[in-house]
């Protein structure tokens, strides 16, 4: 599915993957995540060898698949709660930082399969925001999303870039949605890094 990928991520940066769909984008963030295991190379974050230390290479981490696994039947500020547990937070404080953030309030209360897809993608970022990470994994973040919902999501991303510092890796089949939020991206087709480019080319 992914055949000699090579590329790093400056801290601080978007990243954006761009690619058609089947093109190996979301195998590569699977195998980042340590979701998926590699069969061969290394993948480091922060000098840290994933295989070597895959829970704090994790701990680093938050990601976001493309369609999110969450419990439809939950209220989304119980599904927080819920994810506070996990994640031995403070839900009083976590849940008001991340409803803040996401632009939640108007969700709170409501059943999460009973949410929009802007507002569903809006809670699978809360989940990955969850346990404070330096980086960012999103696959296919704005795939779905109507127009005013992909304006929100992309000012929601900038925010965490410039007011938080995550680094930020995204994948996109849209061109002119990754140009207008990553400084550099990738062409990736057929498992191969084929091309990469700054924002300004």
């Amino acid at each position: 599915a992914v055949d000699d990928i090579s590329f790093s991520i400056p801290k601080g940066q978007i990243v954006g993957l761009l690619g058609p769909n089947g093109a190996g984008k979301t195998t590569t963030m699977r195998m980042i995540t340590g979701f998926l295991e590699m069969s061969c190379g290394s993948i480091k974050i922060e000098g840290t060898e994933i295989s070597c230390d895959t829970v704090l290479a994790k701990s680093k981490i938050g990601y976001m698949a493309e369609s999110a696994p969450m419990y439809s039947d939950m209220i989304v500020e119980d599904y927080l709660k819920y994810l506070c547990q996990i994640y031995n937070k403070n839900p009083k404080e976590k849940i008001l930082e991340l409803c803040e953030l996401c632009s939640l309030k108007e969700a709170m209360h409501k059943n999460i399969g009973d949410l929009s897809r802007g507002y569903k993608q809006r809670v699978g970022l809360a989940h990955a925001l969850i346990n404070d990470p330096e980086i960012l994994i999103l696959d296919e973040p704005i795939n779905g999303l109507d127009p005013e919902g992909i304006v929100e999501m992309r000012k929601l991303l900038k925010r965490l870039n410039e007011e938080q510092g995550i680094t930020i890796l995204i994948s996109s089949h849209i061109l002119g949605e990754l140009s207008k939020l990553a400084s550099r991206y990738g062409v990736i087709n057929d498992g191969r890094l084929v091309e990469e480019f700054t924002n300004k080319e």
